[in-house]
C-alpha cells in the first residue's frame, strides 16, 4: 500500500483564522468603497498625543454628530417653543440630559483640541511649503467650529442665547449686504433662528466634512510633515495608518469618558426664555476675548478684532514664508504669535475677573 506523498497541511490556528478572515472582509470592502485611499505611512513622531490633536478633534466631532442627531429629534427651532423643549429634553426624555450635556461638553473639546492642533502646527512650522493650502483648510475648519459655538449658543434660545444673537444682529446691521444672511431682513417667512439651526445642524457640519476629507487628502498627499527637531526623519520607523488609528481611538475613549463625567457631574444649565432689551450675561468663555470690545471701542470693533484674528490665521503661511521650522530659527514669528496670544489671554483673564455673572 502506497502512502499518499502530499505532507499534511500544518493546522492553523483560531486567531489566524480569524485573522485572515477580517482582513478578507476588510479588502472585500475596499475594493468596493476605497476606504484604504486615505491611508499613509505614519512616522514614529507623529503617533504621540500633541501630534494626535487633530485625530482627537475629529473623535469629538462625532461625538457631536451623534447626539446633535439624537437632540434633534426632540428640538424645536421656533422661538415661542425652543426653550421649553430643551427644558423637555433634560426633564422627560430618556438619556435626553446626558446625550444635551455630552453634545456641550463635546463642543468645548473640540474647539480646545482644534485649537491647540492649531497651536502646535505653528510651533512646529507644519504650515511650510508645500503645506501652505492643508492650513487654509484647517484654519476654515477652526473658523467652522467658532461658528457652530455660536449658533449653537444661541439654540437653547435662554438669556444668554438671545443676547449673543443680538451683538450678532448688531454687527451684522453695520456690516450693510455682508451681514444680511445673519439679520432677519433676509427672509420674514423663516425666523432668523430657524435658519441659526440649518447653519448648526446641516451646514456647518457638512461644510466641516467636505473640508475634512480635502484634509485628509492633502496629508496623504503630502504625507505628515516631519519633526523639525528630527534632522533623518527617514531614520524614523514608520507604523501603517492602522496603527496610528488605534492610537486615536485610545485617546478618544479616554476623551469619551471624561466627557461623559462631565455630562453627570456638571450638566449645562439652560437659562429662563429671553427678555428682549436687557443684558445681563456673559457669553461662553470662546468668546470673551472680544466682549468687552463693544463697551471700549463701540459694536463695530467686535467685527473688526474678529476678522483681524482670524485674517491673521489664514495669513500665517504667506507672514512666515522662510524654509526654517525649528522654533529657534524663527523666534520672530513666535513672539508676535506669543504677544497676539498673551493680549487676547489678558482680556480674557480681565472679563473673568470683573465680570463674573454678565455685563
Amino acid at each position: 500500500m502506497t502512502s499518499d506523498p502530499t505532507p499534511p497541511a500544518p493546522a492553523t490556528p483560531a486567531g489566524t483564522a480569524h485573522r485572515g478572515r477580517f482582513h478578507r472582509v476588510v479588502d472585500a470592502i475596499d475594493e468596493r468603497m476605497g476606504t484604504k485611499a486615505l491611508t499613509y505611512p505614519v512616522p514614529e513622531h507623529a503617533n504621540n498625543l500633541a501630534w494626535s490633536l487633530g485625530g482627537i478633534t475629529t473623535v469629538a466631532f462625532v461625538i457631536l454628530l451623534a447626539t446633535g442627531i439624537y437632540i434633534a429629534q426632540f428640538y424645536s427651532p421656533i422661538p415661542e417653543d425652543a426653550n421649553q423643549s430643551v427644558r423637555d429634553l433634560v426633564s422627560d426624555v430618556w438619556l435626553g440630559g446626558f446625550a444635551r450635556g455630552l453634545h456641550y461638553w463635546a463642543a468645548q473639546a473640540m474647539f480646545v483640541t482644534a485649537l491647540l492642533h492649531l497651536l502646535r502646527v505653528f510651533f512646529h512650522a507644519s504650515y511650510k511649503k508645500p503645506r501652505e493650502g492643508n492650513w487654509i483648510v484647517g484654519a476654515a475648519m477652526f473658523l467652522l467650529t467658532f461658528l457652530a459655538v455660536f449658533t449653537g449658543t444661541v439654540l437653547k434660545w435662554d438669556q444668554e442665547g438671545y443676547e449673543a444673537l443680538v451683538h450678532n444682529l448688531d454687527v451684522a446691521e453695520l456690516l450693510g449686504g455682508a451681514g444680511i444672511w445673519f439679520t432677519q431682513e433676509l427672509t420674514d417667512r423663516v425666523p432668523i433662528l430657524l435658519r441659526l439651526y440649518s447653519a448648526h445642524a446641516v451646514i456647518i457640519p457638512g461644510l466641516v466634512l467636505l473640508l475634512f476629507v480635502w484634509h485628509a487628502l492633502l496629508v496623504k498627499r503630502h504625507k505628515i510633515s516631519p519633526h523639525p527637531q528630527i534632522p533623518a526623519p527617514e531614520a524614523e520607523s514608520p507604523e501603517p495608518f492602522t496603527a496610528h488609528l488605534k492610537r486615536v481611538a485610545a485617546f478618544g475613549l479616554v476623551l469619551l469618558g471624561l466627557l461623559s463625567v462631565l455630562s453627570v457631574l456638571v450638566p449645562p444649565v439652560v437659562g429662563p426664555t429671553p427678555v428682549d432689551g436687557i443684558e445681563v450675561t456673559r457669553p461662553p468663555w470662546m468668546f470673551w476675548w472680544f466682549f468687552p470690545m463693544e463697551q471700549w471701542f463701540g459694536v463695530a470693533s467686535i467685527a473688526y478684532v474678529i476678522a483681524g484674528v482670524f485674517g491673521l490665521i489664514f495669513l500665517v503661511p504667506f507672514l512666515d514664508r522662510g524654509p526654517k521650522r525649528s522654533w529657534r530659527e524663527r523666534k520672530p514669528a513666535l513672539a508676535a504669535a506669543l504677544v497676539l496670544m498673551l493680549a487676547l489671554a489678558a482680556i480674557t483673564i480681565q472679563v473673568w475677573i470683573a465680570n463674573p455673572k454678565g455685563h
